[in-house]
């Protein structure tokens, strides 16, 4: 239960930064941060599946595009060469990387599967996912599929336009 007290207040810290940073790359990396923390909560639910879903779905692909579009439109803010590279920077970032280390460390060493509230056996397998999204979910699911193909029609429509 301390696990999931830690996991749970880390995501709600993590949400907060990003709707109170101002940088949103700051704000970007904290929404990464709070994914991580939301997947790890996932697998201490026994349900893996959904675990690293959030982890290749969100964090990989989401993510990816939501930084690679906060660079090319450059809102990243000025910041010069000098002010990136700055010793306290640098030294910041090391700590901040030893720490994050550290605390991985004995999260992965101690790391136990939550008490409350356990799942069924089946729930998050790809078998029962798929049963389930396919007998009771089959209209969401077009609809799903209808909306995103209408948003790669809109996103190829409009990078033509741009050529």
């Amino acid at each position: 239960m301390t696990v999931f007290m830690v996991l749970s207040t880390i995501a709600i810290l993590a949400a907060l930064g990003v709707v109170l940073f101002s940088s949103p790359v700051r704000s970007a990396l904290c929404l990464v941060f709070n994914f991580f923390t939301l997947a790890f909560i996932y697998f201490g639910l026994k349900t893996e599946l959904l675990g690293i879903t959030q982890i290749v779905v969100y964090t990989g692909a989401i993510m990816v595009l939501f930084l690679f579009v906060i660079m090319l439109l450059n809102l990243g803010g000025p910041q010069t060469w000098k002010e990136r590279f700055e010793f306290r920077t640098v030294l910041g970032f090391g700590f901040g990387f030893a720490l994050a280390a550290v605390i991985a460390s004995q999260v992965f060493a101690n790391f136990q599967y939550f008490d409350k509230p356990q799942a069924p056996d089946s729930f998050g397998s790809p078998q029962a996912l798929g049963r389930v999204l396919f007998t009771h979910y089959v209209w969401p699911f077009e609809v799903a599929s209808i909306l995103l193909l209408i948003g790669i029609v809109g996103s190829i429509m409009l990078a033509k336009r741009k050529l």
